[in-house]
């Protein structure tokens, strides 16, 4: 890039004060309201008081040790799970890598809460698929996905997508003339992994375990629809009962609590982001590795690979289809009990209606605006790096990286009273809803579309400036349509991501402004469990037609847009 294509106009610089002013409001504003609500009280001063209080309690202490000892053990799971896929699909010769890639994936897409209940589903003695080919547990017997080791196992499975992303990403930046070498001075393949292929992964593999630990440690719809029955309470759902319970009269402690959790997730983060950078300055650059020829492990390796995915990825969901398709839980599902007035009631209910509606607008407006502010963010990320872009950039990631529900206490605190200057106020609305979705998956749009611009070459941008044209033409004529599928991609994933939220929702919406997650969740509390796997079902059912939407843009996208793209 040419030294000029860092210097801005009068114009550029308006443009890029507009989206600090605009992200700054979304991100920062409630962000730092939260931080000064725990050490500042209703709107007085300096109080440590309340705080205080909030963390000498022993609920407080007994939902961290619970919040810590789920998310050890889930991102031990996430370990095991996520490294030897790794190494399986980029390492070896095995077949359909994409379609192992997906299944593999997909706990991480399908919403936390819809993979709760499609667990407990299957595993509990009212199962109905289970009680079907006739392996339900006894009646009466617990559900063993109830309580720490349940909500243990399903943290480690939907978080294993993220070790296995790192780890394969180094894996494929390994130099292969060091492998080769090993393999001339007569090494076999389990030495080779063991003295240079796990030393060169281990900053990769940290790197994925703390994301899944602290993507964890902010879960909220797997451990309320698996802990609260029991009474087994991490420090999410701690804040989100109490919030329940209590109203705006708790929201004190629950800021000086979700700062905590921020915090802490912080920390963990910028942990993250250094051993990331380590991966990259201990691998040389050269030719990836050659695929391992297996021989003939290779067929009985992938037998077990489709045959567990299916087992974690598919039978879940099925079960989950099954209990939609009986008239009551508890229910057999046979040919005679076989029946659809789960989906048909789930079309009836004003409720349920509303929830999808309001899903599927909260959804399309999120993606479209959320795209809209990517498109010349992307623009100066790529092409106009300053101090102030850097800013921009990192703030950004700042929404989505912390636990869902600090950003739903933070919105709240903004907006539970008029906003100021024009004295409308948006709280119990789905205006609040929407806007913390923006805040939260923008950086769902602005990367796809920001690896799209780093791949273009600015001269042309150039040319159209010093042919006169401003940014707003230059955008529209010259870098979205080179950008256009990735931008569609970033949409997409917006939406999808948007669709099935709860983490957020859960504490924000009202009555009126229910979402998919929310109506799921308020199901399966109120003991509707058919109905509840109806309208799960049906959720599912849209997540992999957008992936699967999103599998044909593939090629025409940046690598690494997908995550289960090959």
């Amino acid at each position: 890039m040419i030294a000029s294509a860092t210097v801005l106009g009068s114009r550029e610089r308006l443009w890029l004060f507009a989206l600090a002013a605009c992200i700054g409001a979304i991100a920062l504003w409630p962000l730092a309201r939260l931080v000064w609500e725990a050490v500042a009280p209703r709107g007085g001063g300096f109080d440590l008081s309340v705080a205080e209080r909030a963390l000498s309690s022993p609920a407080t202490w007994r939902a961290a040790w619970r919040t810590l000892e789920t998310s050890v053990l889930g991102t031990a799971i996430s370990l095991i799970l996520g490294l030897g896929f790794a190494l399986a699909v980029a390492l070896t010769d095995i077949r359909a890598k994409a379609a192992l890639v997906f299944l593999f994936v997909l706990p991480l897409v399908v919403p936390s809460q819809i993979a709760a209940l499609a667990w407990i589903n299957m595993a509990g003695p009212q199962s109905a698929l289970l009680g079907a080919v006739g392996l339900a547990p006894p009646p009466g017997s617990p559900n063993p996905m109830l309580g720490r080791e349940g909500i243990a196992w399903l943290l480690g499975l939907e978080h294993a997508p993220f070790v296995f992303l790192a780890v394969r990403a180094g894996l494929r930046a390994l130099p292969r003339e060091a492998i080769d070498a090993a393999r001339g001075c007569g090494a076999d393949r389990t030495t080779v992994a063991r003295t240079i292929v796990l030393p060169l992964m281990l900053p990769a593999i940290l790197a994925g375990a703390l994301l899944a630990f602290v993507s964890s440690v902010g879960n909220f719809g797997t451990p309320a629809l698996m802990g609260i029955p029991v009474g087994y309470n991490t420090l999410v759902t701690l804040i989100y009962q109490r919030l329940a319970g209590f109203g705006p009269s708790v929201l004190a402690q629950a800021a000086t609590l979700s700062a905590l959790i921020g915090l802490f997730a912080l920390v963990v983060l910028r942990l993250h982001a250094r051993l990331r950078k380590a991966t990259d300055a201990r691998l040389a650059s050269g030719l990836p590795p050659e695929p391992w020829r297996l021989g003939k492990a290779r067929l009985p390796l992938e037998i077990f690979l489709w045959v567990a995915l299916i087992l974690v990825s598919v039978v879940p969901f099925v079960a989950l289809l099954a209990q939609a398709l009986v008239p009551a839980i508890g229910v057999t599902l046979t040919a005679e009990t076989f029946t659809l007035r789960a989906f048909a009631e789930a079309f009836a209910q004003d409720a349920v209606d509303r929830a999808f509606a309001n899903s599927f607008l909260l959804a399309g407006t999120a993606a479209m605006l959320c795209v809209t502010v990517a498109l010349p963010l992307a623009y100066f990320v790529a092409w106009r790096r300053s101090r102030l872009v850097r800013a921009i950039d990192a703030l950004v990631e700042l929404p989505y990286a912390l636990p869902g529900i600090v950003l739903a206490i933070a919105m709240i605190l903004v907006f539970i009273k008029p906003i100021p200057l024009v004295g409308v106020s948006i709280y119990g609305t789905l205006w609040i809803v929407g806007i913390a979705y923006v805040a939260r998956f923008l950086v769902l749009a602005l990367r796809p579309v920001g690896a799209a611009f780093a791949q273009l070459d600015p001269a042309l941008d150039e040319a159209a400036a010093a042919a006169g044209a401003r940014l707003g033409r230059r955008l529209r004529d010259v870098a979205l349509p080179m950008v256009a599928p990735a931008a569609g991609a970033g949409a997409i994933l917006v939406f999808l991501t948007a669709l099935n939220e709860l983490t957020v929702s859960a504490l924000l919406w009202s009555s009126g402004a229910e979402t998919l997650g929310v109506i799921v969740f308020s199901l399966q509390e109120g003991g509707d469990s058919p109905l509840a796997a109806a309208v799960s079902s049906l959720a599912v059912a849209v997540v992999v037609a957008l992936m699967a939407s999103l599998s044909l843009l593939a090629k025409r996208l940046p690598k690494g847009t997908l995550p289960w793209a090959d």
